[in-house]
């Protein structure tokens, strides 16, 4: 029964992988090609997945220089990689505090946890605009719209990374934290000397996770960016596309210059990813 159930996920997931592949293709292919060429294709053609005719870089330049993709990417890219430093560090304090050290009310803040995680971000949206419009940077009178902090702080403790590092942490055998307490290690050291070192593939997975997840951010982005000093890669692809003229060509070249870091970044870290995956057996 349990073979029947998993040949039917294979089957299922198998097209969705290629329809998945098609439209990646597709979209590179087609910044590659001019705005007349995209409209007399036919999709149902292989001649719309594969270079021909006149084949130019032009898009990608026209993109490029249409809106500051670089500083989208650099924001994209400083966002993210803080929410992931932070966030490691946070988060897996947090749950090494819940799995070992043991103080009243313990059971009840995992409950909390757990039930955070099913709670969808949009529904608290409104509270939190609210709470960054009047909240004060420091003390002083700029409010945190607008700004890098505003991007990166509300995302730094995560349920689901806590939850993910908390089961984790629970499989290390505590006859290693013991001994380090008979030799008179702190908590502390115990943590950095022994504990982390342990758990490089939870913090591989969770990194990962943090990546995918906070590269594709846009609801938030959106709403607290007023202008392109601060504002990320998809809300910048947003930007652009109501932007006149309209040029699929373009589009398209942005968006495959979006994708291009993240594929590139699976390719160089691909064996990290899928060792992770394997000793976890969670994926995003």
């Amino acid at each position: 029964m349990a073979l029947t159930t998993e040949k039917k996920v294979r089957a299922s997931v198998t097209p969705l992988q290629k329809a998945l592949l098609r439209s990646v293709v597709f979209m590179m292919v087609s910044s590659l090609k001019t705005d007349e060429n995209q409209l007399l294709q036919d999709l149902t053609s292989v001649k719309a997945f594969i270079p021909y005719g006149d084949i130019s870089l032009q898009n990608f330049s026209d993109a490029f220089h249409r809106l500051p993709f670089g500083l989208y990417m650099f924001n994209s890219a400083l966002i993210v990689t803080c929410i992931v430093a932070l966030g490691l560090v946070v988060n897996s304090l947090i749950a090494y505090a819940l799995a070992r050290i043991p103080f009243p009310g313990r059971k009840l803040i995992v409950v909390v946890i757990v039930a955070l995680i099913v709670i969808p971000f949009e529904s608290v949206v409104v509270p939190l605009l609210l709470m960054v419009n009047q909240f004060p940077w420091f003390g002083g009178s700029t409010t945190w719209i607008d700004s890098y902090q505003v991007q990166i702080i509300p995302f730094i403790a995560d349920a689901f990374s806590v939850f993910l590092f908390y089961q984790f942490f629970l499989d290390i055998p505590k006859a290693y934290e013991e001994a380090a307490l008979v030799d008179g290690a702190s908590r502390w050291r115990i943590y950095w000397q022994l504990v982390v070192p342990l758990s490089r593939p939870v913090f591989a997975t969770v990194a990962i996770w943090q990546v995918l997840t906070h590269l594709g951010d846009f609801l938030w982005p959106l709403l607290v960016t007023r202008g392109d000093t601060y504002r990320p890669l998809m809300v910048g692809m947003d930007v652009f596309f109501g932007q006149s003229p309209l040029r699929w060509g373009d589009i398209m070249a942005f968006a495959s210059m979006i994708i291009l870091p993240v594929l590139i970044a699976f390719l160089l870290f691909q064996k990290w990813f899928l060792r992770s995956v394997a000793t976890t057996g969670i994926i995003g």
